[in-house]
């Protein structure tokens, strides 16, 4: 997608119940948020550079909205720092400036979209979306406020949406999962890639990760089981040994194929969906979805162990 997040988004997985909480979560998808004030701020302190000097955005930090405040740990982090940064990129700045100008046609796409997550989990509570500015080192996060965007990254808006729907997602999980591991964190983000594309619309096939990983599929499978039980995730999540030429985030890829397999299996849909935000043993519902299994038996024979025992071992444990 055109609108790239340069730090991974979602390492707040499961379980962000604050975030239900705040006021501005909506449970009605038409009036959920878009909010734009600290842009305006950011812009109306740049005005002053030259007039207040050092001092500039210390207002732009100060009046923040919950969604800059989530933004300073780690990316703004003080009202100097931006300060230097802006000093040093005036004009990548200026280049930025007009990229919210589309904003409008895509809060009504997101609206659908959040219409639509509605109906298939009439439980779903929609978070607002906030745009700021930091210093040129991060396209967005989440927090327990809402999705927090950096728009001095971004060229347009062109994948807002599909962003915003992944992200949507990650708000409804309750997977409480005993043991997190690569499965499980293949699962969560296959989920929300899973999920996300089907109230959206957007496809995920051109991702690099999807093209790559159908393109190796045998090889990727035999090498997930054997190592979906381990808690390391490189090659897999967020980065990449170098090995081969693997892009980063298969586990997105192969995830997804999890939750499809699984979700094709069951009658009632909506149900599924249902299961898919809610189950807690990431092995009780690779099972019930039946993907790997060819690669699990042999896995399994290794231990002299059938399929069905294998996994309920896993699932027992």
């Amino acid at each position: 997608m055109k609108f790239k997040v340069v730090v991974f988004l979602s390492l707040v997985i499961s379980n962000i119940s604050i975030a239900q909480d705040q006021i501005w979560f909506s449970n009605d998808p038409l009036e959920a948020k878009f909010v734009t004030e600290d842009v305006d701020r950011f812009w109306e302190a740049f005005e002053k550079l030259n007039e207040k000097g050092s001092q500039t955005f210390e207002e732009y930090i100060l009046k923040g909205t919950p969604g800059l405040k989530g933004f300073i740990p780690y990316r703004i982090i003080s009202a100097d720092s931006l300060y230097s940064k802006v000093i040093r990129s005036k004009e990548k700045y200026i280049q930025s400036k007009g990229v919210l100008k589309d904003l409008g046609k895509k809060e009504k796409r997101i609206k659908a979209i959040y219409s639509t997550m509605k109906y298939w989990y009439p439980y779903s509570k929609f978070p607002p979306v906030y745009f700021v500015v930091g210093r040129f080192n991060s396209g967005g996060t989440i927090s327990d406020a809402g999705i927090i965007l950096g728009t001095e990254m971004q060229k347009d808006l062109e994948g807002l949406p599909a962003l915003v729907a992944h992200e949507l997602i990650h708000y409804q999980q309750r997977n409480e999962y005993k043991k997190h591991n690569l499965l499980s964190q293949s699962i969560v983000e296959g989920s929300a890639d899973f999920i996300g594309e089907l109230i959206s619309g957007e496809t995920v096939d051109s991702l690099a990760y999807y093209q790559y990983g159908r393109t190796n599929l045998k090889v990727l499978k035999t090498e997930f089981v054997q190592l979906m039980n381990g808690e390391e995730l490189e090659d897999w999540m967020y980065g990449t040994s170098g090995k081969d030429d693997r892009p980063n985030d298969l586990g997105y890829w192969i995830g997804y194929e999890i939750v499809k397999s699984y979700f094709d299996k069951q009658e009632d849909k909506k149900q599924a969906i249902f299961d898919i935000l809610a189950h807690s043993n990431q092995y009780q519902f690779l099972k019930e979805s039946g993907y790997l299994n060819e690669e699990l038996e042999i896995v399994a024979d290794k231990q002299k162990l059938t399929l069905k025992e294998y996994l309920n071992k896993q699932i027992e444990e």
